[in-house]
């Protein structure tokens, strides 16, 4: 397909705005998700969250018209749900797309009635139970990060296993903050690797365990930007690494998620879809209404 008339050359950066009445944290999701698609372009990417009345609202349009004087178009995003801010946002000049509008008035005609169309935080304190969790999985994950505990195994979702720079570390925080896991990571030592029984503190725990695993150019290509010319990032102390680690899955059945070519976003996606084809996050459920304290209703 050409480009349309009038477009940036490629490599020109365009300016992307993603406006909230909350955290802004939806706006970009949904907008990268459609940026994503524009793979050779270069976008320049600002934030304003928190617009939470019409003279905010008024400030960034002023931003926004602002960028529309300068040299590309710019893209706006906003999922801003208050009709006052909205209709302030929609003043501008700039080429807006309202995630809120293009979708709520569907959902309100299926539903037949009309939403609050307030700022509902989504990823704010507004639900106090699932932050509570939330914050409850990132203190367990953060004491439990590349095997700096083992106490209270049995509390976890989800146990990591990989040689050392795999990517567990990223993952157990995004699995804890985003979905409330209780994650801890192993870090699949020489020790370890020597022996194909699991290491002994995640022995039992087999039906919570998760591979992580790289190429060999990958890990060793890391491995050397933390410690140069080492033998730790020698090719063939790598290769040795990931093959043994390979093996010690294998043999305990252990599902293995290939981290060199996945984001973050997408290990995490395949683990939950794991857990969910194994009952784990029902068993989860289950165990976390077991040591929850018992409500009136409970006794009822």
């Amino acid at each position: 397909m050409s480009e349309p008339e009038g477009s940036p050359p490629p490599g020109t950066a365009v300016p992307v705005f993603f406006l909230s009445d909350s955290t802004g944290i939806s706006a970009e999701t949904m907008g990268n998700a459609l940026l994503l698609q524009f793979p050779e372009r270069v976008f320049e990417r600002t934030t304003i969250p928190f617009i939470s009345t019409v003279e905010d609202a008024r400030a960034a349009v002023a931003l926004l018209d602002a960028a529309m004087d300068g040299p590309v178009t710019p893209l706006a995003f906003t999922t801003a749900a208050e009709d006052g801010i909205r209709a302030e946002l929609a003043t501008t000049r700039a080429p807006l797309i309202d995630f809120f509008d293009l979708h709520m008035n569907r959902v309100e005609e299926t539903l037949g009635e009309r939403g609050i169309r307030r700022a509902a935080r989504l990823h704010g304190v507004g639900d106090v139970k699932r932050y509570n969790t939330r914050m409850a999985a990132v203190e367990f994950t953060i004491e439990h990060d590349d095997g700096a505990s083992v106490r209270a195994l049995d509390k976890a979702d989800v146990i990591l296993l990989a040689p050392s720079r795999c990517g567990k570390t990223p993952t157990s925080m995004y699995l804890a903050l985003q979905h409330g896991l209780f994650v801890a990571n192993y870090p699949l030592v020489e020790e370890d690797l020597e022996d194909s029984a699991l290491p002994r503190p995640v022995r039992g725990y087999e039906d919570r365990c998760f591979g992580l695993t790289t190429t060999v150019e990958r890990l060793s290509r890391v491995r050397n930007e933390r410690r140069p010319g080492s033998s730790y990032a020698a090719s063939t102390q790598v290769r040795w690494e990931l093959r043994r680690a390979k093996d010690l899955f294998a043999s305990h059945r252990i599902p293995v998620v290939d981290s060199s070519s996945k984001s973050v976003e997408e290990i995490s996606a395949m683990i939950l879809q794991t857990l969910k084809k194994n009952g784990g996050i029902a068993s989860r459920q289950r165990r976390a209404a077991a040591q929850r304290p018992p409500t009136r209703e409970d006794a009822q």
